[in-house]
């Protein structure tokens, strides 16, 4: 029995290596957008630009890769185009953005100009840390989830800086020019989506590659949130697609989008919505408040439902309408369901009726 033993485990070792990685692929062709999707920023936020991708930095969001990627190593080079630019790569992020934020829960490697200055709390040569729910172990860390380099080998504007990431297991490592500096564990998820982040400055990024490594099978919950569709409503950068009679009362703030509550009539889209299904995030700003209905308006109908959070902090509403019927789920929790009567299509209008109110990550994905 164990000579039979020893020889099963020669035979695998010998006859049975493990699986090759694949070939180097490039993810970004040099020409569009192609394999990527603008999640939550202005059409002109990214654009193409001599082979590069240029990123405005406004407003702040996320341009990320239309499919999953698990095991794989990731090699781009990047360059703020002023001083104390900031920006970021994720890894194994979700489709949309967390509540209440333009980021997106994930595995951030931090892409900060060298004049941003080195602090106890973050170093400009290459962090990694988890944001918005994610996880994850830091090596060489400071009491906290955010892993620090062992060195410092960022080059300032407007120089290119080289990064390969190896992500593997829940594993995540950085290569800073050359050198492997960062190291973190145990991250979840372990498979999602890859992004480019603005994030208030310039920046340039070429020479994306990819290599898939072999899968470890990850668990369903290891797994990001799938892309289902859903489109932003609203650039960040201005009122485009909505219209009011009072439009100097609705702001448009970076990624929120705030009205002051002060006798404002609604904001509503410039064009009617059938059968689909809508995500709002909102606060009641000034703390103040004692109005907790979702703040939406469809053909004029309010869309029934109410949070039971406090004033000032930030919900969440999914709202799925189908024919005259509404079904509204609440941070997570189903509210209403098959209520209210609709019109046929109607226009989306958001609504302050009791004081100021903030507005951030409008999206729609349309029945088809």
């Amino acid at each position: 029995m164990i000579r039979a033993f020893l020889f099963l485990t020669l035979c695998s070792s010998m006859f049975c290596p493990a699986a090759e990685p694949g070939p180097w692929t490039p993810i970004f062709n040099g020409k569009n957008f192609d394999g990527w999707v603008n999640v939550n920023c202005a059409p002109q936020t990214w654009s193409v630009r001599e082979g590069m991708i240029h990123c405005t930095g406004l407003p702040t969001g996320e341009l990320r890769t239309t499919s999953m990627h698990e095991n794989f190593e990731l090699e781009l080079e990047w360059r703020h185009l002023r001083a104390r630019g900031n920006a970021g790569v994720f890894v194994w992020a979700d489709a949309l953005p967390a509540m209440g934020q333009p980021f997106i829960r994930g595995i951030e490697v931090q892409v900060l100009e060298n004049s941003y200055g080195n602090t106890k709390s973050h170093s400009t040569h290459g962090d990694i840390f988890p944001i918005h729910g994610a996880k994850m172990t830091p090596v060489n860390g400071r009491g906290g989830s955010r892993a620090f380099p062992t060195e410092e080998r960022s080059k300032a504007t407007p120089e290119w800086n080289h990064y390969r990431v190896v992500c593997n297991n829940g594993d995540i490592s950085l290569a800073v020019n050359g050198k492997v500096v960062t190291q973190g564990r145990a991250g979840s998820p372990r498979k999602g989506y890859l992004c480019l982040e603005s994030e208030g400055s310039p920046v340039e990024f070429r020479n994306l590659r990819l290599r898939e490594l072999p899968t470890t099978n990850p668990k369903p919950e290891e797994v990001a949130t799938a892309d289902e569709g859903f489109k932003s409503l609203y650039t960040g950068v201005d009122l485009a697609g909505w219209k009011s009679e009072t439009a100097a009362k609705w702001k448009s703030a970076d990624w929120t989008l705030v009205c002051d509550g002060k006798e404002a009539k609604p904001l509503s889209t410039d064009r009617e919505f059938g059968d689909a299904t809508f995500i709002l995030d909102w606060r009641q700003a000034d703390g103040k408040s004692a109005d907790k209905r979702v703040p939406l308006t469809l053909g004029g109908v309010r869309v029934p439902g109410e949070t039971d959070k406090p004033a000032g902090q930030w919900n969440r509403a999914m709202i799925t309408r189908k024919g005259e019927r509404a079904t509204v789920v609440i941070n997570g929790k189903t509210v209403t369901e098959n209520a209210a009567e609709l019109p046929p299509r109607a226009r989306v209008s958001l609504v302050a009726e009791a004081g100021a109110v903030h507005f951030a990550n409008l999206f729609v994905k349309e029945a088809n």
